[in-house]
């Protein structure tokens, strides 16, 4: 059983059959999609290798192989006999990019948490319904690197986003996968202020590492309902930490 202290899992290494389009290779094609999509990697940029992409994500090279044919098959990526794969000058003709304005008031801050409070919970519930073991271990794997910096008196924004990105991801469902790549900014806007008031006159890194693992767990037992609350509550006491339980009048 996956538990919080256990680092990802490697997946099996055997071939896949032609064009099999497994769990597994949905996921890293959502993965490889979801990243393009936010511009991680830009027009004409060269992806890592197969070798690089199997080690990253934890799985055999020809779950990589089928998931690369894909995006090629839908025309966002193009081959270079000997160079590799490359994302296509037109990918954004191809796909239209989710995109939103970028954050440049507190009333910016607290209208990304409302509209986190509107999918994150269900990414929880979906997690929690959907999960296996190489989504979870992600999950676990974030978990970890924000139990070590709470125990370093520490927050890491990156860890507690790539914990929240692993949920969207167990759902597997690439729509809130790319909705969470797509908020990466704004999100990470939101957590250093929250960071900021963890490290106030009444810490409080351990409780939120609680609320992250409650989370964790609640997914771990396929509790659904329990995970979506969990998730709301964590998101509202976040937001009530940055803001300090006074929340602006977005009002028109």
């Amino acid at each position: 059983m996956t538990t919080v202290n256990d680092g990802p899992g490697r997946r099996e290494g055997e071939d896949l059959p032609r064009g099999r389009q497994t769990p597994l290779v949905q996921r890293i094609y959502q993965q490889l999609l979801a990243q393009i999509s936010a511009g991680d990697f830009q027009p004409n940029e060269r992806l890592p290798g197969e070798n690089d992409l199997a080690t990253r994500f934890q799985v055999s090279r020809p779950v990589v192989r089928e998931a690369l044919k894909r995006l090629r098959t839908e025309g966002l990526i193009y081959s270079r006999q000997g160079a590799g794969s490359f994302v296509r000058v037109a990918v954004e003709e191809s796909r239209p990019l989710l995109g939103y304005a970028p954050v440049e008031t507190i009333a910016d801050i607290q209208r990304c948490y409302e509209f986190r409070l509107t999918i994150e919970p269900d990414h929880a519930y979906h997690a929690a319904l959907r999960w296996n073991e190489a989504a979870l271990d992600n999950i676990v794997a974030a978990l970890g690197l924000m139990g070590d910096a709470t125990r370093a008196h520490r927050h890491r924004e990156d860890a507690d986003f790539a914990f929240h990105t692993a949920i969207a991801e167990a759902t597997n469902n690439h729509y809130y996968l790319s909705s969470m790549q797509a908020l990466k900014d704004h999100i990470s806007v939101g957590m250093k202020f929250h960071g900021v008031s963890l490290m106030g006159p009444n810490p409080g890194l351990s409780g939120v590492f609680d609320e992250h693992r409650g989370i964790f767990e609640a997914i771990r037992a396929r509790d659904a309902e329990t995970a979506r609350s969990r998730m709301r509550q964590h998101l509202e006491g976040s937001r009530s930490r940055v803001f300090e339980g006074r929340t602006l009048d977005l009002s028109l």
